[in-house]
């Protein structure tokens, strides 16, 4: 596929993309480049390649949960400024 100085035009116009006159010649060029390499990708053979959505295998980085003893309510409102009913207290905030 050939890459004209209008299709190059056009596609600026899509991005909204300002482009001077005198670099139109070096876009048409390096678009022309893309276009080519690209037409040489399609042309792989890639019937035995299976699709993936990450190039190296992802595993989970997070840590087996495993049970373990807790503070009881009372020994967590021990440490509290100030409590009530079992629970903390706090300042009201919203009024």
């Amino acid at each position: 596929m050939s890459i004209s100085k209008k299709d190059v035009k056009y596609v600026a116009a899509l991005a909204r993309i300002d482009l001077p006159e005198e670099d139109l010649e070096g876009f048409t060029q390096t678009l022309g480049k893309i276009v080519h390499y690209v037409e040489q990708l399609q042309k792989l053979n890639l019937d035995n390649v299976k699709p993936t959505s990450h190039a190296v295998p992802v595993g989970n980085v997070f840590r087996s949960d495993a049970v373990k003893p807790s503070l009881t309510n009372s020994q967590s409102l021990a440490i509290a400024v100030e409590a009530k009913d079992g629970c903390f207290k706090v300042p009201l905030v919203i009024e």
